[in-house]
């Protein structure tokens, strides 16, 4: 490596990249089946996913599980409503 401000420089570019990413790779989801809210009427009824609900999905995506195995959640998350707006909304269903 180079040394002098070019080197130091360089050095500090990369020091960032790798804090960035792991901050990246660490930032969690807060599981909050309340956040799926937007998704009900879809879910319960008969109408389209809206783009909120399709945007809270794809950010709870990760914490479906967790829903699934909830027996308060469970007839909602896994509903053949439910998979119909988890695939309208491009969310796989997790084989939990």
């Amino acid at each position: 490596m180079k040394k002098g401000p070019t080197g130091i420089a360089l050095w500090w570019l990369m020091l960032a990249v790798v804090v960035l990413a792991a901050a990246h790779e660490t930032a969690a989801v807060t599981c909050n089946a309340l956040e799926l809210s937007p998704c009900m009427p879809a879910i319960t009824g008969s109408s389209s996913p809206s783009d909120a609900c399709c945007r809270k999905l794809k950010e709870q995506q990760p914490c479906l599980c967790q829903y699934m195995k909830n027996p308060v959640f469970r007839p909602y998350v896994d509903s053949p409503n439910a998979k119909k707006v988890s695939a309208t909304c491009g969310v796989a269903t997790p084989a939990c």
